[in-house]
């Protein structure tokens, strides 16, 4: 059974940061890309970095430069650390995993807020 675990989500103050995690069982982890997505309320799901098997990433123009995606093959985790966060990063953030199939977390609450 394939699982993806996100933690680290809370509420932290603008200017802030947070570093989440996704640990991934019952897949070859090494074998799939990796990205974090989120999803504020009444909006769309939305990329915010992608991290392939080689470890090239890609990341959302609202998000370059303060967040940075990063994976542990041999602890099938894979990292967003998030820093200078702003208001606007407030939503659910979800971890998916692509190779062929695709997986999704269950997502982790991130609130910006004074």
């Amino acid at each position: 059974q394939v699982q993806l675990v996100e933690s680290g989500g809370g509420s932290v103050q603008p200017g802030g940061s947070l570093r989440l995690s996704c640990v991934a069982s019952g897949i070859t982890f090494r074998a799939y890309a990796l990205g974090w997505f989120r999803q504020a309320p009444g909006q769309q799901r939305e990329l915010v970095a992608t991290i392939s098997r080689a470890g090239d990433t890609l990341y959302g123009a609202s998000v370059k430069d303060r967040f940075t995606i990063s994976r542990d093959n041999a602890k099938n985790t894979v990292f967003l650390q998030m820093d200078n966060l702003t208001p606007e990063d407030t939503a659910v953030y979800f971890c998916r995993a692509v190779q062929g199939l695709t997986y999704w977390g269950r997502g982790t609450q991130v609130t910006v807020s004074s």
